[in-house]
């Protein structure tokens, strides 16, 4: 069976697989981030020495490709991301050195919210569903969309980053230096900024899981940022299925494991600030493959590239001769 090897760069994390092509994930690595990224050397160096070690297992020579997920923006004309996370990794070569890797087999990139829809739409939640959204809540808030049954990448391979699609007129900024951002308000640290203004005071690591299990105690000011969170999460999704007339919404991230937390106040603000029923008919559902969708959604830009790499636009390519 032909086996690919997917990455996923995120801002706490690198993880890496060799995933078949029934999307079942054969071995496993991951490095820190930050462990990685003091300069472009380091960094190619510890996605090879990745490659290889999930490799193992059939070699290099048995792999049909590579495939990258990351954090985004991409720049798909030059094999480059730019995210807003991750300020060391902006305009680094990513597909060259990978390329290099398997020679005559391809290296692929899109964004990881592009990943996480194609490997829902794939193998998850997202099954037999022609048009949906998936969005991945978690240290940024991303997304991707399916539509007539392929990934839409758009002009510049960014489309369904509503993360950064403002809803909130005059509102917070967001550290991609705009305002009003579903990711100022919803991600798990802009959430834990809330509350740490409001007068949070943590016990613990401080962060989006802490803060959950206070708002599941009742402490009021962690149920408001959940409930602030839910609330723009909502207005959004109001607005992209109005746009693009979609039938299924998919949540996920770490941010969505808080589950009603997040969820009830989303489903509260989408009805609220929306009446037409194509609109308030949307399902929304939790997603299904949990932190490896987007490994799974990069390992099938190369097992699938007929649905989810059909362009240039849709997921940059390179082949090493």
């Amino acid at each position: 069976m032909p086996v690919a090897v997917a990455l996923d760069i995120g801002a706490t994390k690198i993880a890496a697989a060799l995933v078949d092509s029934a999307g079942r994930i054969v071995s496993r690595g991951r490095v820190g981030t930050r462990d990685v990224v003091s300069s472009p050397a380091e960094l190619t160096s510890a996605l090879a020495d990745l490659v290889t070690t999930v490799a193992a297992p059939v070699g290099l020579d048995g792999v049909a490709g590579i495939g990258v997920s990351s954090a985004g923006p991409v720049d798909l004309v030059a094999g480059t991301v730019a995210p807003v996370n991750i300020p060391e990794l902006r305009g680094v070569e990513l597909l060259k050195p990978l390329a290099t890797l398997v020679p005559g087999r391809p290296a692929r990139l899109t964004g990881d919210g592009l990943a996480a829809a194609a490997a829902e739409h794939w193998s998850g939640a997202g099954r037999s569903c022609p048009d949906l959204l998936a969005i991945v809540v978690s240290t940024g808030v991303g997304g991707g969309l399916i539509l007539g049954g392929r990934l839409h990448g758009g002009a510049s391979g960014n489309a369904g980053h509503v993360g950064h699609a403002p809803v909130v007129v005059d509102g917070e900024p967001c550290p991609c230096g705009g305002r009003g951002c579903p990711e100022a308000y919803s991600s798990g640290p802009s959430m834990v900024r809330f509350a740490l203004r409001s007068g949070w005071r943590p016990s613990g690591a401080g962060d989006a899981v802490e803060l959950a299990d206070a708002a599941r105690a009742g402490l009021p000011v962690a149920v408001e940022a959940f409930e602030r969170g839910g609330r723009v999460l909502g207005a959004m999704i109001a607005a992209t299925v109005g746009v693009c007339d979609i039938s299924r919404v998919i949540v996920g991230g770490g941010v969505a494991q808080a589950g009603e937390l997040l969820m009830e106040p989303l489903r509260r603000s989408l009805t609220f600030h929306a009446a037409l029923p194509f609109i308030t008919s949307v399902e929304i559902t939790p997603a299904s493959l949990g932190t490896d969708a987007s490994l799974i959604g990069a390992a099938a830009l190369i097992h699938h590239a007929e649905r989810y790499a059909t362009s240039e636009r849709v997921a940059a390519t390179l082949i090493a001769g």
